[in-house]
């Protein structure tokens, strides 16, 4: 077993940074899944047009919208301040995938966030129950961004990191294990069942709180 000293201040300052920004991150994608599902029905057939009436829910609705954003840019931070935990051991596969995955989440989650918006904008600028096959549609196309494919990116962004964190001992076995759990779970379920894309911030939370608690032990590098 080989430990990795890394010596100045920006050793000191790398895990307390991936582990602050990662808890904001939480945070902030958690809150805008919630107020998203809470505002617009999954299924257009289920709420049909109230939420375009109801100006609470709209207002719901664009609050989630000014939320994602900083959520992605927290991520792109929590992905740099992790890579940079694990340093120059890494994988350079694990570590195509870790940013790969990691930047298309991004991109689809963006994406995401501006179907809804031009959804929003739309639905204001005209009546209740005109254009109701575009509003169907703009329903389905930011719901299966969101649940389809930014969350089979995050699955794959959770499985790539814990993969690394288990072979570089930055992340424990438990943690490990519960971060294949998370993927499997936003790869199979994330666009059948309801509120399961919650577990990707959830474990996001977990990861960070874990190396906040832990940035006060010497990083240990395991050779397999």
């Amino acid at each position: 077993m080989e430990t990795v000293e890394r010596k100045g201040p920006q050793a000191l300052r790398t895990p307390r940074a991936a582990g602050l920004v990662g808890i904001v991150f939480a945070v902030l994608l958690a809150a805008a899944i919630i107020l998203i599902r809470l505002a617009i029905p999954s299924e257009p057939s289920s709420g049909g047009s109230s939420w375009v009436s109801d100006p609470s829910r709209r207002r719901t609705v664009q609050t989630a919208l000014d939320l994602i954003p900083f959520a992605g840019i927290f991520f792109l931070w929590f992905m740099g301040a992790v890579r940079a935990r694990i340093g120059e051991a890494e994988d350079q596969f694990l570590a195509t995938v870790f940013l790969g995955s990691g930047l298309l989440f991004v991109a689809t989650l963006f994406g995401a966030a501006a179907a809804a918006g031009s959804l929003l904008v739309t639905a204001g600028s005209s009546g209740a129950d005109s254009h109701l096959e575009l509003r169907v549609f703009g329903q389905h196309f930011t719901y299966s961004l969101l649940t389809t494919y930014a969350m089979r990116m995050a699955a794959v962004f959770v499985f790539s990191t814990s993969s690394i964190g288990r072979r570089l001992g930055v992340l424990p076995r438990w943690l490990s294990l519960l971060g294949y759990l998370v993927a499997l779970t936003l790869l199979l379920a994330s666009d059948s069942i309801a509120w399961s894309e919650l577990v990707f911030p959830m474990w996001a939370l977990v990861v960070s709180l874990y190396i906040l608690v832990a940035s006060s032990r010497p990083r240990r590098v395991i050779d397999q």
